[in-house]
This record gives structure tokens, C-alpha cells and sequence, in this order.
């Protein structure tokens, strides 16, 4: 059994049959992953949604334009903004489920590294697609009504709005990167008495 007297024994070497954490991998560390995958789909969400928003009462607006100058199939183009914005919230959706999917409980399974790199990934994607978010609302608002009034502008709008929502695809591209970086073999990792790391068979 573990001797919780002994304040530092998550710092030693495992002694016979005693379960010790090893310093890279403590208890909390799995906070910063549920941190992680939580911005990730939070922050993703948000931008979805404001970009969603804007973007809608932009449509909206087009009601209040004459009705000969508003023409059918330029009402459904429209809609590309706020299909870009939904997106957004996709992209935070994979990060969270890669994110939550390879974390695992238990003692010396979940590295700091492991945490840090699942925090990263979650705030990469996460930010980014807030940012897209923004800029297809605000984009996205002025645009659909411009384009209403101006059916040759869309294809310029077009442009912006494909533009803006790459912002988010950069972000998932590194995001992807960063959530895969392996850390669990430092989780072998223990400090002997004498202070000096020990890792694996060495």
C-alpha cells in the first residue's frame, strides 16, 4: 500500500509493490486535456455562432430590398456564409473527440506533455475558428445584402468568405499536428532517492 505519511513519495522510485506517480505524469494532469477538448468545441461553437448570426439577419435583410431587384437563385448563393460558419463548430468537434479519445485514466497513463500538447491543440483550433467566425459575420452580413443589390460582387464575396473560413482550416491542420505528439513513455520515468531520473530499463 502507498504511504500517503511520506509527502514526497511521488517523487521516488517505485520501492517493491508501491504505486508511485511519476513526475511527469501527476494527478492533474489530465485537467489540461478536458481543458483542451473543452475550448476546442466551446470557442469553435461560438464562432459558429456569431458568424450564423450575422450572416442570417444579413439574409434577412434582403427582404427589405425591392422585389425586382432581388433575384431567386441570388437568395440561396447567400447562404454559403452561413453554411462556412457551421464549420467552424465542426472543426472543434474533431479536435474534441481526437483530443477526448485518446486520453486514459488510471495512474502513470496521462503525461504533462500529453496535457500541455492536448491544451495547445484545443486552443489552436478553438481560436482559430472564432476568428473565422468573426470574420464570416461580419463579412457575411454586409456581403449577402451587397450582393443582393449587386449580383456581380458575389463572386468577390465569394473570395472573402473562402478566405475567411480557411483561417479555421489552418487552425485544425496544426491542431492535428499537435494532439498526436505521443507523450506516455514518460510515464516510465521515476527519480530515485538520490534525485536522478530513471526512465524505462535505464
Amino acid at each position: 500500500s502507498i504511504n500517503t505519511a511520506d509527502s514526497s513519495l511521488h517523487r521516488r522510485a517505485p520501492i517493491g509493490k508501491e504505486m508511485v506517480l511519476s513526475p511527469y505524469c501527476p494527478s492533474y494532469a489530465p485537467f489540461f486535456g478536458f481543458m483542451g477538448a473543452a475550448l476546442a468545441l466551446v470557442f469553435g461553437n461560438m464562432g459558429a455562432a456569431y458568424g450564423t448570426w450575422k450572416s442570417a439577419v444579413g439574409l434577412c435583410t434582403i427582404a427589405n430590398l425591392p422585389s425586382k431587384n432581388v433575384q431567386t437563385e441570388m437568395v440561396m448563393k447567400s447562404i454559403m456564409p452561413v453554411i462556412l460558419s457551421g464549420v467552424c463548430g465542426i472543426f472543434g468537434l474533431i479536435i474534441a473527440v481526437i483530443i477526448s479519445s485518446s486520453m486514459e485514466g488510471g495512474a502513470n497513463k496521462y503525461s504533462l506533455f500529453s496535457g500541455y500538447a492536448h491544451l495547445g491543440a484545443g486552443l489552436t483550433v478553438g481560436l482559430s475558428n472564432l476568428a473565422t467566425g468573426l470574420a464570416l459575420g461580419m463579412a457575411g452580413e454586409i456581403g449577402v445584402q451587397d450582393s443582393a443589390r449587386q449580383p456581380k460582387l458575389y463572386i468577390g464575396m465569394v473570395l472573402i468568405w473562402s478566405f475567411g473560413s480557411a483561417l479555421g482550416l489552418y487552425g485544425l491542420i496544426v491542431a492535428l499536428i499537435i494532439a498526436v505528439k505521443p507523450g506516455t513513455e514518460l510515464c516510465s520515468c521515476f527519480e530515485d532517492a538520490m534525485g536522478i531520473i530513471q526512465c524505462g530499463s535505464d
